[in-house]
């Protein structure tokens, strides 16, 4: 896998950080891997860690009394999974790994102190943070539109 280093500092999420920020953010990450059918989290678990997506393919889903666990979508190569920095600070759905992965972790409670500390790097990170929320909207949107067969 990449250096840390490199793969933050082309990332999207994080690559017009400051310097002090994107250093803190390196510092609090690490490689990981996910063997296929792997959880990475459960609804309602912590979510004091976010993943970026360096292989492999992580569904997120819901689980549903009538019809168990529901893919809602699957993610891949440099997304963003399992972030959490507003309150409750709980994972709002299931990921699972569907087939083995890398990914990086990032220490999620500390980018939650680090943000309530620095107001600059909290509203960067947030920023940036609200962009992939907004395409993941949009994803599922027209996920919606193509499921009710609704002509736009």
């Amino acid at each position: 896998m990449k250096m840390l280093k490199t793969i933050l500092e082309n990332h999207p999420s994080f690559q017009e950080l400051e310097r002090e920020h994107l250093k803190f953010v390196i510092d609090n990450a690490e490689n990981i891997e996910f063997k296929a059918e792997e959880l990475l989290f459960k609804e309602g678990e912590k979510a004091d860690k976010l993943y970026i997506i360096q292989s492999g393919k992580i569904a997120i889903e819901l689980f549903t009394p009538s019809r168990g666990s529901i893919t809602i979508q699957t993610l891949g190569l440099n997304e963003i999974v399992g972030w959490s920095l507003t309150p409750p600070y709980q994972r709002s759905f299931d990921a699972r790994c569907v087939e083995d992965s890398q990914a990086i972790s990032i220490d999620g409670k500390a980018l939650r102190i680090r943000c309530e500390e620095d107001s600059k790097f909290g509203y960067e990170l947030l920023k940036n943070f609200t962009y992939t929320v907004v395409q993941r909207l949009q994803r599922t949107r027209i996920q919606l539109l193509d499921i009710y067969k609704i002509r736009t």
